[in-house]
């Protein structure tokens, strides 16, 4: 299925933030024009259950008020659990196929590629609903990701018809180029909700609102 997916892709890594900030700062982004939310948890089993459920259900209520859809990363069992509307999956994560049957026709399903070209043919084949390059930056969250060159996203524009996200490093000062090099999503985790609970204490929500403004604008 070919959706049209299109603006800033927030990935809302909790081990970024504390407890205290998260939904605020995920609140900012939303309504600071995100067109969709990405829940990451890296280290589920350091979290009691209930707690990751609770967390779950209250990004999907915050999502459902804004219009926004929630994916998950990398689990397909909690995604299911909670009725995210997507999943995101790595190279190691899962097979698309099996999560299409498993979440059903209109969930959304997107394919890290990193820097390959044939990765991404193939997520395309087997049904994903877009596919992620990266990184493209110098990235915080993932320092030792291998590069991607700008060209490929280029390659990939003329190649497939799905939507082309693009991920690392990315900030309001260099995704212009990636949107001219073809892609339709920019994925920004640090670039929105980096050193928060440090500088930002008394107002999470509003700061980062006006990054997520600043990032939509480009589009503008």
């Amino acid at each position: 299925m070919n959706r049209h997916l299109c603006g800033i892709y927030a990935i809302a890594n909790d081990s970024l933030m504390t407890s205290e900030h998260f939904l605020a700062a995920v609140e900012g982004a939303l309504a600071g024009g995100v067109q969709l939310l990405q829940y990451r948890n890296k280290a589920p089993a350091a979290q009691p259950a209930d707690r990751r459920a609770a967390i779950g259900y209250e990004l999907l209520e915050l999502c459902q008020q804004y219009q926004v859809p929630l994916l998950i990363n990398d689990d397909l069992e909690f995604c299911a659990e909670i009725g995210a509307q997507g999943v995101h999956l790595g190279q190691r994560d899962g097979d698309c196929r099996y999560a299409r049957a498993r979440l059903g026709p209109d969930a959304i399903i997107g394919i890290t590629c990193h820097d390959s070209l044939t990765l991404a043919q193939t997520a395309a084949a087997d049904g994903a609903d877009y596919v992620a390059f990266g990184r493209f930056f110098s990235s915080v969250t993932k320092p030792d990701a291998t590069p991607a060159a700008l060209d490929t996203l280029s390659r990939a524009r003329k190649q497939l018809d799905i939507p082309l996200v693009a991920i690392g490093g990315i900030n309001a000062d260099n995704g212009a180029s990636l949107i001219e090099a073809g892609a339709d999503m920019l994925a920004v985790i640090h670039g929105l909700f980096g050193e928060l609970d440090q500088s930002y204490a008394e107002d999470i929500r509003q700061h980062v609102r006006q990054r997520a403004e600043q990032l939509t604008s480009l589009w503008a």
